[in-house]
């Protein structure tokens, strides 16, 4: 058990003694000249787990979806994406200040697009309209509590965006829970998208880093967007080489993170003053609702070591990752009763 307990987030892992080895021995070259072997050998595995032509390294996630959009999209067009998506919520603005784009919202079912709705919002490009040009979808969707968006509703919504000249961008930043979570490969999820971002330092626990995926076409034209946006790094095979380590040795390890998370769960359902958002956690995420204001028992958590996060008055999210064991987990959930207990 660790003497501090942080959920706030699975990105403040720290790199472990063999990552770190990884990272100190890597072979290195200047990645603007694509010279770096490390990053090189990063890109390919990348597209290959993926099922795609070429990739891409990116320093973070936000800079991945606002190079995808700023690539598949013209100044003035339309995009569709989830209101609670990143690329809504958490990302100042990008889509409207780097590619000038308008943002229309859809709403999902507790994360889960509707197909017929989406469909009805794409718009052709006309004297009075701007040309819906990229669907974004999120998968796994966090402000829906990490549920996993089935294969084959993204095929569907495929298969309609193909037909409407309508391209699909997944920002899968954590793509590989999804995977994890439903048996399917990453392949089968990236399959029905034109580009798929993930993020390196989310739950497979690098210090940095996310990969866009796509054609040899669309990353060759994304590299000059990423130089645009000052991330074209220099000698970061250091920083690949901890992604290739982690794609290597830390995917398949998330089904510990969504046992943890399903285990911390029970132990809290029933407790008097929380009310769970759902009883089994898709992923590695729990959402639930408090009595009390949240900020009162986050305060109250942390004077007993468990840090954890608000994401409104009333409700707070908790995140398994690769730093939390479950020792850790029975003493959250021992914390975390003996709190709303006092606060209720």
């Amino acid at each position: 058990m660790h003497p501090i307990i942080d959920l706030r987030s699975d990105t403040i892992t720290r790199p472990t003694p063999e990552m770190r080895r990884a990272m100190a021995e890597a072979e290195v070259g200047d990645d603007v000249y694509d010279d770096d072997p490390s990053i090189n050998r990063l890109q390919a595995l990348s597209a290959e787990i993926l099922g795609k032509e070429a990739a891409l390294f990116v320093p973070t996630g936000t800079m991945s979806n606002s190079i995808a959009i700023k690539t598949h999209t013209q100044p003035g067009d339309e995009i569709l994406l989830d209101g609670e998506a990143h690329s809504m919520l958490y990302e100042v603005g990008l889509p409207a200040i780097v590619s000038g784009v308008l943002t229309r919202q859809f709403i999902s079912h507790k994360g889960i697009p509707d197909v017929a709705d989406i469909v009805s919002k794409f718009q052709e490009e006309s004297l009075h309209s701007p040309r819906t040009s990229l669907l974004i979808l999120e998968n796994t969707h966090n402000r829906s509590g990490g549920v996993v968006i089935p294969v084959d509703v993204q095929r569907k919504l495929w298969e309609q965006a193909q037909q409407h000249g309508v391209k699909v961008h997944i920002d899968g930043a954590r793509l590989f829970n999804a995977a994890i979570a439903s048996g399917k490969s990453p392949s089968e999820f990236a399959q029905y998208a034109d580009t798929v971002t993930f993020c390196l330092s989310k739950g497979l626990g690098c210090p940095v880093g996310s990969v866009l995926c796509g054609s040899h076409g669309f990353i060759s034209r994304a590299k000059r967007v990423r130089k645009m946006l000052g991330g074209g790094m220099r000698q970061a095979g250091i920083l690949a080489a901890a992604g290739i380590y982690a794609l290597e040795n830390n995917v398949q390890r998330l089904a510990e993170d969504h046992a943890n998370a399903k285990r911390l769960a029970e132990g809290l359902n029933g407790t008097p003053g929380i009310h769970l958002e759902e009883e089994v956690p898709p992923t590695n995420m729990i959402y639930f609702r408090t009595d009390a204001l949240a900020e009162s028992l986050i305060t109250a958590m942390e004077a007993h070591g468990v840090i954890a996060s608000t994401v409104s008055a009333y409700r707070i999210r908790l995140v398994t990752h690769l730093d939390v064991d479950a020792q850790d987990i029975e003493r959250t959930i021992e914390v975390i009763k003996d709190v709303a207990t006092a606060c209720h």
